[in-house]
């Protein structure tokens, strides 16, 4: 099998520091690495608030360190954890304006997530409520669709999904990612993404691995390939999540992804179209 190129590649998942959890890259590391493997763009995301600032940080790095000799952009996000204010369309707002692309619902302070893992639930950031989502959620969406952002369902129960994306529909978000929902803490059943795609169009996020606790993680690459032939690859984006010291280096995991789809039988073409086409269209770039 012919090895996969990262070139042109686009990871709209990766985690970096400075972050409350040490990661592997930090983003100005995570800015040389893709250059060298000739990525387009990456998204980084950080559970404690914004990351669009830190985005325009490392352009400005790449501009003046390789003098325009590549067209690798790093992109930023917004997710809406306590550190923010929960569901804060002030600052969502504010994170849109300075360049934010994506707006993650509550990962850590998502109610699903402070449940399944037994914390404090005071610390925990409503979404959806009597069956309904949050009226602040109705600003947000307004904000996700003029500023043609994506929104991420991050860590909420597959319940709650449903009602936010079904509600985002009806508010005109076009964009819509549904998060790592292969992750037991999400933990959406096969039936139901593929009724997310069905019913709803959306994408879903299908990422390299996931945590298991304790530092130990679990390879999602034979459950991923199971969902694309299950989906089909139009409606699956491949990021890595990544950035974790227990896992491959951003790159090398990516890398890894692409190539195990490959030797699995997924066309390149397809992988390509899953890694390049998706999240080029999701972040307003030319494939």
């Amino acid at each position: 099998m012919n090895k996969v190129s990262l070139q042109g590649v686009i990871d709209m998942h990766v985690h970096t520091n400075p972050d409350l959890r040490h990661r592997a890259y930090d983003d100005f590391e995570l800015t040389d690495a893709a250059v060298r493997v000739g990525a387009r763009a990456i998204v980084i995301k950080t559970h404690q608030g914004m990351t669009m600032d830190r985005a325009y940080l490392c352009n400005a790095y790449n501009q003046r360190v390789n003098h325009g000799n590549n067209n690798f952009t790093m992109f930023g996000s917004i997710t809406m954890n306590k550190v923010i204010g929960g569901i804060n369309p002030v600052a969502v707002e504010t994170a849109l304006k300075l360049g934010a692309k994506v707006v993650w619902l509550p990962t850590a302070s998502a109610r699903n997530h402070i449940e399944k893992l037994n914390l404090d639930m005071k610390k925990c950031v409503e979404v959806v409520r009597d069956g309904k989502v949050v009226p602040e959620m109705n600003d947000v969406f307004q904000l996700v669709k003029d500023y043609d952002a994506v929104l991420g369902t991050a860590h909420v129960s597959p319940e709650e999904c449903f009602v936010v994306v079904e509600a985002a529909r009806k508010a005109g978000v076009k964009k819509i990612v549904v998060t790592h929902p292969e992750w037991w803490l999400v933990n959406m059943s096969v039936e139901d993404q593929v009724r997310m795609v069905k019913d709803y169009d959306v994408i879903l996020e299908r990422c390299y691995a996931q945590n298991m606790g304790g530092g130990k993680y679990k390879s999602n690459l034979p459950s991923n390939l199971e969902i694309i032939q299950t989906v089909g690859y139009e409606h699956v984006m491949v990021d890595t999540d990544g950035g974790q010291v227990e896992n491959p280096h951003w790159e090398l995991a990516l890398q890894e992804y692409m190539q195990y789809l490959v030797d699995h039988g997924i066309p390149e073409e397809q992988v390509y179209h899953m890694t390049h086409t998706i999240p080029a269209g999701l972040l307003g770039l030319e494939d």
